[in-house]
């Protein structure tokens, strides 16, 4: 089954707490729980491909594999 992009290949189970602090995170974020949970992920594999890294270091890294510039964000 094909859904905006993204391939849906099954159903991960989790516990109620775990998806409810998702859930909690993603009103946070203003992501979707599914998003919140595919960034937690994403974050949790970069984490441990890269010990050495603090999250903010692994942050910066991926917005400058993206090109994504700070000057561009705030000058429009």
């Amino acid at each position: 089954m094909h859904c905006y992009g993204t391939y849906v290949l099954g159903i991960v189970k989790i516990s109620e707490n775990l998806h409810e602090e998702i859930r909690k995170s993603s009103n946070v974020m203003s992501r979707s729980i599914n998003s919140q949970a595919e960034f937690w992920i994403k974050m949790g594999m970069l984490a441990e491909l890269n010990p050495t890294l603090t999250f903010n270091e692994i942050i910066k890294e991926q917005l400058l594999k993206e090109n994504v510039s700070l000057a561009g964000i705030i000058n429009g």
